[in-house]
Order: structure tokens, then C-alpha cells, then sequence
């Protein structure tokens, strides 16, 4: 059976794209776990659901559809009741919301399940906050990504800018400081590194760099 990857960070640490070229390169199946979070996210917003209100969160968390498809290239393309949203759940008013829905247990609950279901089966690789803590702990590889919060919060406008949204420095870092703060305080399954991860500080890295280091690690070639 080929390996299960896991691969987590903070937000801005360049997981999805860095999951996303590796497992295109090893011929692996790539899964952004995020994603699901913020298409749940989008449907609370969406419907008025209440974001901290967990009872409310659970039941729309069973009731939408949600699918995750992968395009020619790799990419994940998320469905939400039949709906293409993909583009959308990266809008701003996303991110700021997030974190409050991936800290519901019930949506973890739910979600985890799902994702642990898929690693399972193996030759895939998966990025997120407790992808080797919680959803993939067998997992035989696993790295934590990190950089510095100011390099983070760059990329991060970089990203946006690119859809025409526009932001200023220290105001992406507070943003970005706040949604560390409550990922690595959360009670159910906080951000932080597998004991056996191997951390890369990426600060200084290409996302090119980055892929050559989990690509050997996992050929062996290091």
C-alpha cells in the first residue's frame, strides 16, 4: 500500500500548496483538509447559522453535502450541495470565521471521521492543524510547517491580492496572530507538531525547497 502523509502548520505556512505538489511528484492523492472546514464555514454564514452555537454547527454539519473532487492537475475542487465553491471559501470573510467552526468537537467529530476514512486507505497525502495528532497518527511520514508570522502574513496577502483583495501588513498579522491563538487553544485536537514530525521552518524557503525536502525524506534519499 503506498504511504499516508500528513503535513501541518499554521495558517500561511504554505501546506496546501507544498501537500499539494508533493503528492503530485509521488504520485499520491491530495486532500485539503481545511477546505472542508471552510465549506461548512461558508454554509453557516450562508444560512445565519450561529458559528459559535455548537449544537446549531453539528446539525448543519450532517445536514449539508459536501464533496471533494480532484481536477486533472491535483487540485481539490469542493463541492458544497452540488455546488462548486471552491473559489469562495477562500474569500476573507472565510478566514476570519474558520476557526471558530474547526474548534466545534461536533464538526470535528464529523469531519475527522471522514478524513480518517480516506487515510486509511493510504497513498494519500493530507495538510492541516491535527492531521498527525488526530486524523492520520499512523501515518508513516508526517512534517509541521512553520514560519515566521510576519513572512506568513505576506503570503497570505500575496494570495489575495491575486483575487483583487488588498490588505495591509500589520493588519494581516493581526489576523493571523488571532487564528493562531484560538488553533493552538482550542480544546479538541490544538495545532501543534506530532511528536514524531519533522518540523522545516519555511521562512527562508521556496515552496520548490520545501517539496524537495518532504519528496526525499519520503524516497529516502536523506
Amino acid at each position: 500500500m503506498k504511504p499516508s502523509i500528513a503535513i501541518d502548520g499554521p495558517a500561511g505556512a504554505g501546506k496546501s500548496t507544498v501537500a499539494r505538489e508533493a503528492a503530485a511528484r509521488l504520485g499520491l492523492t491530495y486532500l485539503d483538509t481545511g477546505a472542508m472546514y471552510r465549506a461548512i464555514t461558508l454554509a453557516a454564514l450562508r444560512r445565519g447559522t450561529d458559528i459559535h452555537d455548537a449544537k446549531s454547527l453539528d446539525a448543519l454539519t450532517k445536514a449539508v453535502d459536501l464533496d471533494i473532487q480532484n481536477d486533472s492537475s491535483g487540485q481539490n475542487i469542493i463541492f458544497l450541495d452540488g455546488e462548486n465553491v471552491t473559489e469562495e471559501i477562500r474569500l476573507p470573510v472565510i478566514n476570519r470565521n474558520v476557526s471558530f467552526v474547526a474548534r466545534c468537537p461536533q464538526v470535528r467529530e464529523i469531519l475527522v471521521d471522514k478524513q480518517r476514512q480516506i487515510g486509511s486507505r493510504g497513498g494519500v497525502v493530507m495538510d492541516g492543524r491535527d492531521i498527525g495528532t488526530k486524523v492520520m497518527p499512523f501515518a508513516e511520514f508526517k512534517f509541521f510547517l512553520n514560519a515566521s508570522l510576519a513572512e506568513r502574513s505576506r503570503r497570505r496577502m500575496a494570495e489575495l491580492s491575486a483575487k483583487g483583495e488588498e490588505f495591509e501588513l500589520e493588519q494581516m498579522m493581526k489576523e493571523i496572530a488571532a487564528r493562531d491563538k484560538i488553533d493552538s487553544e482550542r480544546v479538541v485536537a490544538p495545532l501543534r507538531s506530532a511528536e514524531d514530525a519533522v518540523c522545516l521552518d519555511t521562512t527562508l524557503m521556496t515552496i520548490e525547497a520545501v517539496v524537495d525536502a518532504i519528496v526525499r525524506a519520503v524516497r529516502g534519499e536523506e
